[in-house]
């Protein structure tokens, strides 16, 4: 077995950081940009005018720096190369997903909305493994440039992780689907052309099958943002969102009727490598600040480093951070020669464990840190608040854990559902 980091991955680590040099840190210290990263003022990336919303400038921001890297050729690297990318794999995504945030908060890779110049752009993947010739045709350019998107309808307010039990329903009317339900936590749909919405079309409450994705048109008369939900670490985009009557064409499904969870299914466990390895990163990160600021830290006339009180969290962080490292990687090159379905159990022990492993070692740095780590001189409490989010957002930890023992204890497989070719 070779643990060394491809050749290939190697190289784009060092081109990702010439281009984060030459590119996004000016970009980062033009007109007064820095104000979105001081962290004393990071209020500036919120409008508290319009319902907490992130500021267009903020946004804008984003998208130019998104400009740039796909211009350089940066941000396609996981897309096919025949749509402009470089075939990244799993592997390599978490590698580089760790990369950035090992860098700290930042241009290149800001935590808020998953922002970085490495596409983390499962809507395309998902399109081009789910989508009809003709959604692909009026999708791909748009996805792929960053100029286009589609936002996630999956959680309800009344079900929340039990996605099978959903209450949105479409019934068809002659060529019609009629939608009417409610999604809460509909991240992104501020600025999303449609929303990618769930539906239960046949069957029971609690089964897999029959439940059907819709890429619904904001726009189309009864979809209706009823207000964007305050959070730990705002701005916030993430909407409920009601559906009265929504009417949408068969042309409007997405993956075949009846086999939408199969496709969240696919979403979540591309996506939660993905974030793993982020939560990785920026676990690293808070550990390597602590480290160096123990070492130069002096209080009663010694370093900090120099307690065992110190050495011995920081040691346990530094070792948890190496195990889960290699797992990750083992993981992600599984799904690699395998299939996004083929470890299921091992994406959702990498996802609860370093998401877990990221808010100890920012409350840890925090603590070493003393008072100006609980300060916004700082970046930790940043961190903190960021990634507390993901211990329930990507699956709450117990259902992350309710899911390895679902394998462990044979009460599911790992197979690919029912129904995905």
């Amino acid at each position: 077995m070779n643990f060394d980091i491809p050749e290939d991955i190697a190289e784009f680590l060092d081109e990702l950081d010439a281009f984060i040099a030459s590119h996004i840190k000016p970009l980062e210290a033009e007109n007064d940009n820095i104000r979105f990263f001081d962290h004393r003022r990071e209020d500036a990336r919120t409008d508290w005018d319009r319902q907490g919303l992130p500021n267009e400038e903020w946004e804008a921001l984003l998208a130019e720096a998104k400009r740039r890297a796909i211009e350089a050729n940066i941000f396609s690297y996981p897309f096919p190369k025949e749509h402009g990318g470089r075939d990244g794999g799993n592997l390599g995504m978490a590698i580089i997903r760790e990369h950035l945030a090992a860098k700290g908060l930042g241009l290149h890779n800001d935590l808020q909305n998953e922002h970085s110049i490495v596409g983390n752009n499962i809507g395309l993947l998902l399109m081009l493994e789910y989508g009809t010739e003709q959604q692909k045709s009026d999708w791909v350019h748009g996805l792929k440039n960053a100029t286009a998107g589609f936002a996630f309808g999956i959680t309800e307010p009344e079900h929340g992780s039990d996605a099978t039990h959903m209450e949105t329903n479409a019934v068809k009317k002659g060529d019609y689907w009629i939608i009417n339900g409610e999604k809460t936590w509909n991240t992104g749909v501020h600025i999303a052309q449609c929303d990618m919405v769930m539906a239960r079309t046949s069957g029971q409450p609690g089964d897999a099958l029959g439940i059907t994705a819709f890429l619904v048109p904001m726009e189309t008369s009864g979809v209706k943002i009823e207000e964007y939900l305050w959070t730990f670490n705002m701005p916030t985009d993430h909407a409920h969102v009601s559906f009265k009557d929504v009417r949408v064409p068969d042309t409007a499904i997405f993956g075949g009727e009846g086999r939408g969870l199969q496709i969240v299914q696919h979403f979540f466990n591309e996506n939660r490598i993905r974030q793993a390895a982020s939560s990785l990163g920026a676990a690293q990160y808070c550990v390597n600040q602590a480290v160096e600021y123990a070492k130069t830290r002096r209080p009663f006339g010694k370093p900090l480093a120099s307690n065992q009180g110190i050495q011995f969290p920081l040691v346990d962080l530094q070792a948890r951070c190496e195990m889960l490292r290699a797992l990750i990687h083992k993981t992600a090159w599984l799904m690699d020669r395998d299939g996004a379905f083929s470890v299921s159990d091992k994406v959702s022990i990498c996802n609860y464990q370093a998401n877990r492993l990221c808010c100890e070692a920012a409350d840890t740095a925090m603590q070493v840190h003393g008072g100006m780590g609980y300060s916004r001189y700082k970046p930790f409490e940043h961190i903190y608040r960021h990634h507390r989010r993901y211990r329930i957002t990507e699956g709450a930890d117990e259902i992350q854990m309710r899911r390895v023992a679902g394998y462990l204890f044979g009460f599911m497989n790992q197979k690919k559902p029912k129904g995905v070719d």
